[in-house]
This record gives structure tokens, sequence and C-alpha cells, in this order.
């Protein structure tokens, strides 16, 4: 199986977003994610991968699998399967 790789660019935004995060409460039902956990993430079952950039930066970017958030109406992007791990990513923070 070949090996998947997350670009460049993207994976520094990753890095800098997990960088950012000081934590989670107890509790908490989101944390952000490290480049190298997203990475492992893409290919496990049970992991939908949601990209919210503009269209043109998710048909450049996206990564392996990434649904595109504005594809759809929102509830279509989602999985049926309300155990699936939502993982969200974009290019910036703002």
């Amino acid at each position: 199986m070949p090996t998947r790789t997350i670009p460049t660019r993207l994976a520094a935004v990753l890095l800098a977003l997990a960088g950012a995060c000081v934590g989670r409460g107890a509790g908490e039902p989101f944390s952000m994610a490290t480049v190298d956990e997203v990475e492992r993430m893409i290919s496990e079952p049970g992991v939908a991968i949601i990209d919210v950039n503009p269209r043109a930066t998710f048909e450049k970017n996206h990564l392996p699998g990434a649904r595109h958030y504005r594809s759809a109406p929102f509830a279509e992007v989602l999985p049926p399967d309300k155990g699936t791990r939502l993982v969200f990513y974009c290019a910036s923070p703002s």
C-alpha cells in the first residue's frame, strides 16, 4: 500500500494549530491533533476528515479521503454513523 503524505504547506498549518493548543479540559469533547496523529487517522476506519477550506484550496491541497464541507448541505457531508470521529482542518484559523 503506498504511503500517504500530508502536503508540506498543510502540514505546517496543522502543526501550528496543534502547537497553539493548550490542552483539553476535563470533559471537553474537542481537541487538537498533531500532524502525525492526523496522518495516522486518514486510513483508520471510523474517522471522517472534513476540509473547511474554500473550493480552490480543497481541490489543490486536500488530504486523501477528505470531504469538502461546502460540497453539499453540511448535514450531508457528515457521516451517518454518529460515532464517527470527525477531524476538521483548514489552511487558516481565521
